[in-house]
Formats: structure tokens, C-alpha cells, sequence
């Protein structure tokens, strides 16, 4: 399946990176490479060793519309995280090369800005990296160190593409940006200058489908377009895809109790949470319906008390919950539509949720006549803090 979206032109230059190291069997060196859009070409020295065709992803990344692997059965693209962005931070006016000049007074930048060695393609648009802090760790339109290492290292806690049941887009390699261009850079900037290494992450992707923001097409906005994309052509094909959307979203809403562990000499329990990283834009739909995470840089561990270790299991299925289900209510309603359905929305919901956790080691659906509820395990398999959580009032 080729992927849709605006056309996106990068100019590739070789780089230093670091790898994943679940993928350090694999050849990977042709991978050792930063990807640059063309109004910053004139920043470096060097001209670029190629141009590559990306469509748009995201407000700074970039994916292959071609597939470059196979994981999990399902073809996979690769997806570059901090090619630059379009729009200006502080207003809607496009961040071109016009625009960054008037940000830098460094001469070089700005010969750089005004002379690039590659041509912007008709029909694209101006984006920049630049050295404005943004949200921490990273430069507005590009990525840091600090995030992107986190990123890195949850993808080598897990299985590939799985840790216990949730699903992640794995980071393959970190490429560190040209030391030359990393300083011209950072002159560009409104405010607060990024101090900390610029990099890129290289990412498999099974989709650029997200559930509702950061993409052209999205489940909440063009649920026809992801049917006809998926090839969902019957009810039964639609209703297993329903079934791993379900199985995949709850294993991110239980991923605090999938990664449980005991600090140890103290009453005081750790796991996996999320930090400023939402379903609905930092996550994206596969053909076989299941959610896997793209933007792993906002999950880190976090630690509580005994006490409160069910708290924190709530809280993590309420933050997400919404988003599940209003997900999940556009793919059902598109379903019904297409193949017709006249039962009941909640009996049919509560049997494709049985059926989704019906093999999930840290999960159990309990049902009865007035409802279903979803006990949560955990990986310690401590049964006094195992939560319970309705899903269903019949």
C-alpha cells in the first residue's frame, strides 16, 4: 500500500548515529543519514547524496510512501521525526526561508537561508529546523537528544513492535545532525535558544493514519478513507479489525500495570505512564486495525506508593478513555453504515471486548446481566492490587 499525503522532498546527507539495539543484526548503515528539507541545504558546506520522496507527517515529520520492512505481518515505513516545520510557532504565517532570515544575524545562516543548493519542488512548501527551545527538549521544527533518547530506549524495552501487548512504532536509529549546521541553527530563533544536541529519529511506522490530529487523514475526520485504504470490504473483515483495535487500545490504557515492578526494600511500586502524549495525535491505526504508538518520547516510568497504585491504574484508562471509544464509536458507526448491523451498539460492544482481551495475560473481562467490567492484573500478578474497571452498564 502506498501512503497518501502532501509531497515532501529531502535532501539526505550522511550522519552519526546510535541504534536500536534489537536491530543491531540487521544492516542498518544505510541508514546512517539525516534527512533535510530544501531551504536548509545551504547551511552545510557539502551538497546532499541524494533527494528521497516523503509525504507529510505530522507538523515536523516525514514518512516513505512506499513500505521499507516487514514486522508483525504488515508492511512498515520509515517515518523521520524532525524535518522542520511550516508554520510559525507564535503566529499562522509560513515559516520559509523569507521568514528565517529575519530570525538569525549569524551571516553565514543567512547566505545559507538565501542560497540553497537544492530547489524547493513545485507544489511544496518552505519548512525550517530551528533553534527556538520547544516544549523542553527539543528545537521548534526539529528534535533533541534528551527526547529522542527516551524514545530509543523504550523501544529496546520491548518485543519489536510489542511491550506485553502494547504496541509501539520502534525507533531504529537516532542520527545526530552536521555539528556545522547544528550551530547555524540555533541563530534561529524568537525567544530562548535550544542548548542541547539536535537529532532525528528514524521510526517504522505501519500507517500514517492517526486517530484524529497531526494527519490528512484521520479516523475522526475520514473514517470512509481508512476502509477504502484498508481494503474493509465485508462485516466480518471490519468487525475483526474492531477486535484488535480494542485488544491494542487497552493495552495502552493498562500499560502502568503491564510494566509493574516493586522498588525493592521499600513499598513503593514503578511502571510505565504517559507524559504530554495523547492517542488521539501520537499514535497511528495499521491495516489490521491495531493502535500502535508513534511518539514514545512522553513515556517514562513514574513511582508511587502501595496505596496508590490503583489510583494511577484508573487514572491511566480514564486519560485515554475518551479518545478510545470515540475512535472506536466512528470505525463501528462506518461499519454499520457500509454492512449493516440493527443489535444492540452495547451488546455488540461488550461481545467484540470480551472476545479482544479474551487471551490478554494482564487483563479479564467479568461479565454479568448488569454489566461488564475489565479487571486489570499486573505483571507482578499481586493480586491485592489488582482494579477493576466498568466498561459497560447494561
Amino acid at each position: 500500500m502506498r501512503l497518501a499525503g502532501p509531497p515532501l522532498t529531502l535532501a539526505v546527507y550522511p550522519a552519526r548515529t546510535l541504534t536500536n539495539r534489537n536491530f543491531q543484526l540487521h544492516d542498518l548503515s544505510a541508514l546512517d543519514r539525516c534527512y533535510l528539507p530544501p531551504a536548509l541545504t545551504g547551511l552545510l558546506e557539502e551538497a546532499p547524496l541524494r533527494v528521497e520522496e516523503f509525504v507529510e507527517d505530522d507538523n515536523r515529520g516525514a514518512v516513505s510512501p512506499n513500505p521499507v520492512a516487514t514486522l508483525d505481518g504488515l508492511p512498515f515505513y520509515l517515518s523521520v521525526k524532525g524535518v522542520g516545520s511550516t508554520i510559525d510557532p507564535f503566529s499562522t504565517r509560513p515559516l520559509d526561508r523569507e521568514h528565517g532570515a529575519t530570525l538569525t544575524t549569524d551571516p553565514r545562516a543567512l547566505e545559507g537561508l538565501r542560497n540553497p543548493k537544492l530547489p524547493l519542488p513545485e507544489g511544496e512548501t518552505d519548512r525550517l529546523i530551528t533553534g527556538e527551545l520547544w516544549l523542553r527538549g527539543s528545537p521548534y521544527g526539529g528534535q533533541g537528544l534528551s527526547h529522542a533518547t527516551i524514545a530509543l530506549r523504550l523501544s529496546e524495552r520491548a518485543d519489536l513492535t510489542s511491550l506485553r501487548g502494547f504496541k509501539i512504532a520502534p525507533v531504529l536509529k537516532v542520527s545526530h545532525l552536521p555539528s556545522e549546521l547544528e550551530e547555524r541553527l540555533r541563530t534561529l530563533h524568537w525567544y530562548r535558544r535550544f542548548s542541547g544536541p539536535m537529532v532525528q529519529e528514524l521510526r517504522l511506522v505501519p500507517s500514517n493514519i492517526r486517530i484524529y490530529f497531526h494527519a490528512k487523514h484521520t479516523v475522526g475526520q475520514d473514517v470512509h478513507h481508512l476502509f477504502d485504504r484498508f481494503g474493509l470490504g465485508s462485516g466480518a473483515q471490519a468487525l475483526r479489525f474492531e477486535t484488535r483495535f480494542i485488544r491494542s487500545t487497552v493495552a495502552m490504557l493498562t500499560l502502568f500495570a503491564r510494566t509493574l515492578t516493586k522498588v525493592e526494600g521499600t513499598d513503593r511500586y514503578r511502571g510505565l505512564d504517559f507524559h504530554d502524549v495523547w492517542l488521539d495525535k501520537d499514535a497511528v491505526l495499521s491495516p489490521s486495525g491495531e493502535v500502535y504508538f508513534v511518539d514514545l518520547e512522553g513515556i517514562e516510568e513514574v513511582e508511587v506508593p502501595e496505596q496508590e497504585v490503583r489510583e494511577k491504574i484508573e487514572d491511566q484508562i480514564y486519560r485515554s478513555l475518551y479518545e478510545f471509544m470515540f475512535a472506536y464509536e466512528q470505525i463501528d458507526q462506518e461499519r454499520r453504515h457500509r454492512f449493516g448491523d440493527t443489535g444492540s451498539r452495547k451488546q455488540r460492544f461488550a461481545s467484540l471486548f470480551e472476545e479482544a482481551v479474551r487471551e490478554d495475560p494482564w487483563v479479564r473481562a467479568l461479565s454479568s446481566p448488569g454489566k461488564l467490567e475489565l479487571e486489570v492484573r499486573n505483571a507482578l500478578t499481586v493480586e491485592g492490587l489488582y482494579t477493576t474497571f466498568p466498561f459497560v452498564d447494561h
